[in-house]
């Protein structure tokens, strides 16, 4: 038996590896780097019950500089490898650490099964709209216009927008932060650390080489308090320096309004409910987006549903209350059989 006096409390520094960390100085991805390392220890759960699982990209480093179990897997398909892992070991606390490029382009389908399935990963996307790891080209996160070395003319793609994806996957948790707010990014990582299912988080990360400055609308101190969103449940969608502009609803059709004019107050603004049964509110201010409106962010929808590895080990339990114990060989005898010589 263990004395509990023998119990070592980790800290942040018991999850920092020993390998060198190779972003580029002032990369976005130490921020959210930092916000984990700070978050494992809290969480309650022994260090060698967690694991980190990534693709490819800048972001996919991430297992490299994580004192834990995990895997630098291939192109895209991060969130199959650790869907495989989650069912294996359903104790273990899984997150799979991905970019715009590696989750929605080559990974997209391996993505949105997850997300359908609510395997119990959280899945943390860097998302600096941009290919950073193989210098510069353009994303399925890059804006309309955008001049890259692969769109020299400017990007005529349509930007996806992830939480807008995630949740049209059904989703049960879905954030969206920024890597420029600390504080902000914490609480969001700690809100998809408690979720059962499949917990999302689109993390918008500057790359300060290829597409530096694509989120200073909303980092800026001088601009981001008439930019930005902050989500908060069961309160109105208000914002602006000043706290008077708001998001109505005219049928389902949003629009801005300033506080005052018009008659308008604060119960004429929309109300957020994160944990609405259906996502269908989530998905309209999902699609939120400047210059029109304010950019939000906070978590879109938190619900609960059954993870997919419950279902899993109550559809084996089920199985073996009504059938027994299974064997290996018999199965392999059983049916139809072929001796090949």
């Amino acid at each position: 038996m263990t004395d509990v006096s023998e119990i070592r409390v980790l800290s942040k520094k018991d999850f920092e590896s020993n390998q060198d960390v190779r972003w580029c100085p002032g990369c976005g991805d130490y921020a959210v780097l930092s916000q984990i390392q700070k978050l494992m220890p809290t969480l309650g759960v022994p260090r060698e019950n967690f694991a980190f699982i990534s693709g490819i990209g800048c972001s996919s480093r991430f297992p490299y500089y994580m004192e834990t179990y995990g895997m630098h897997g291939i192109h895209g398909r991060a969130p199959a490898i650790a869907s495989g892992l989650k069912l294996a070991r359903p104790e273990l606390s899984v997150w799979v650490v991905t970019g715009d490029g590696d989750a929605l382009a080559i990974g997209g389908n391996h993505f949105i099964h997850a997300i359908r399935r609510n395997i119990g990963l959280k899945i943390i996307m860097l998302n600096n709209r941009i290919y950073g790891l193989t210098k510069g080209q353009y994303s399925p996160t890059t804006e309309l216009g955008k001049k890259t070395k692969s769109t020299p003319l400017g990007n005529i793609d349509r930007p996806f927008n992830p939480v807008a994806l995630a949740l049209g996957a059904g989703a049960t948790f879905v954030a969206r932060t920024v890597d420029a707010d600390q504080a902000h990014m914490a609480s969001m990582l700690k809100r998809a650390a408690a979720h059962e299912g499949t917990a999302f988080v689109e993390v918008f990360q500057n790359c300060l080489v290829f597409n530096d400055g694509a989120y200073d609308a909303i980092t800026d101190k001088s601009t981001r308090d008439d930019t930005r969103l902050l989500l908060e449940h069961g309160k109105p969608l208000i914002f602006g320096k000043n706290r008077d502009k708001g998001v109505r609803l005219r049928g389902f059709k949003p629009e801005v309004v300033t506080l005052g004019e018009n008659s308008v107050t604060e119960a004429d603004l929309f109300v957020h409910d994160e944990t609405a049964e259906h996502g269908g509110l989530a998905f309209l201010i999902s699609q939120l987006e400047a210059p029109i409106f304010p950019v939000p962010l906070g978590v879109f929808r938190d619900v609960n549903e059954p993870s997919y590895e419950a279902r899993n080990e109550q559809l084996h339990a089920d199985t073996r209350a009504g059938r027994g114990k299974g064997n290996l060989s018999t199965l392999f005898n059983s049916g139809d059989t072929w001796t090949v010589v």
